[in-house]
């Protein structure tokens, strides 16, 4: 790894990371987050954040008895709980003196030349004022990325390439519920070993990928590749981590083999 000592990192937070078993947010794990999302700012690197969460977090917070279905109910809730995920954010960046912003994304903003253009400039811009943009999918607007089954953004793991790529970042670190890239699902077997290293992402890649993740989020270890293919081939190093304790960025920083390392394309 080649860290530089001045970095734009992109961090991807998930569902499963950001809450409990019960679907409450996970606080400790959010403080901690912010914590040591704003050292690191501090030692020089330039931080955006990518954050699931706001469907589980809101209908949790509605007091639902069980994850919405119907769309009308899934953007309620995603409504309510990007209000609540922004608030803990705000809450507990604003501890370690540091400001945030929020920006959501439709998939449409992407495809159109000049929406990308501008919030490629927007996220520039924040960087340059030292803020930490926090990033979601609009999913209280736009129904196509909570129906489709072909997802774009598939619970904000292609949307964190999609960031990625904006901003022209070094580095892409997704933080998962496990440490990394099997041979094998480590849910279902004992023996499957941890793949440090993928230099290319091929169909063999894509297989042993498998399909859906934990229950809370609605991404897999499959989107996660897709994430770091879009993100390599734009020649950006991508990581797979295990979140559960977000200390673990400090070691990704000090060049600790920790997770998968997705090896980027030099474009």
């Amino acid at each position: 790894m080649n860290m530089r000592k001045k970095t734009r990192i992109v961090v991807k937070v998930g569902t499963s990371t950001l809450t409990n078993e019960l679907g409450n947010s996970n606080l400790r794990r959010m403080e901690k987050l912010a914590m040591v999302l704003s050292d690191l700012q501090n030692q020089g690197s330039e931080i955006i954040l990518v954050s699931s969460g706001a469907i589980a977090v809101g209908a949790n917070k509605m007091k639902l008895s069980e994850k919405p279905q119907d769309i009308r109910m899934k953007q309620a809730a995603a409504a309510v709980g990007q209000c609540e995920n922004m608030f803990l954010y705000d809450k507990f960046f604003g501890y370690y003196n540091k400001t945030v912003a929020q920006i959501l994304f439709n998939a449409d903003d992407i495809l159109q030349e000049e929406k990308k253009e501008n919030l490629g400039n927007t996220l520039e811009t924040l960087l340059e004022q030292g803020i930490i943009p926090i990033v979601n999918e609009n999913d209280s607007v736009s129904y196509t990325e909570i129906e489709s089954e072909e997802k774009l953004f598939s619970d904000n793991d292609v949307l964190s390439a999609v960031v990625a790529v904006l901003s022209k970042a070094d580095w892409l670190i997704i933080l998962s519920d496990i440490d990394g890239f099997y041979d094998r699902d480590p849910r279902l077997y004992k023996n499957a070993q941890l793949i440090s290293r993928i230099e290319t992402i091929d169909e063999s890649v894509y297989h042993l990928a498998g399909g859906a993740g934990s229950r809370r989020g609605t991404g897999g270890m499959r989107t996660k590749v897709q994430a770091a293919d879009l993100a390599t081939s734009a020649g950006i190093d991508t990581l797979v981590v295990n979140g559960k304790d977000p200390a673990i960025l400090y070691d990704v920083m000090d060049r600790k083999h920790v997770g998968t390392l997705f090896v980027a394309k030099r474009v």
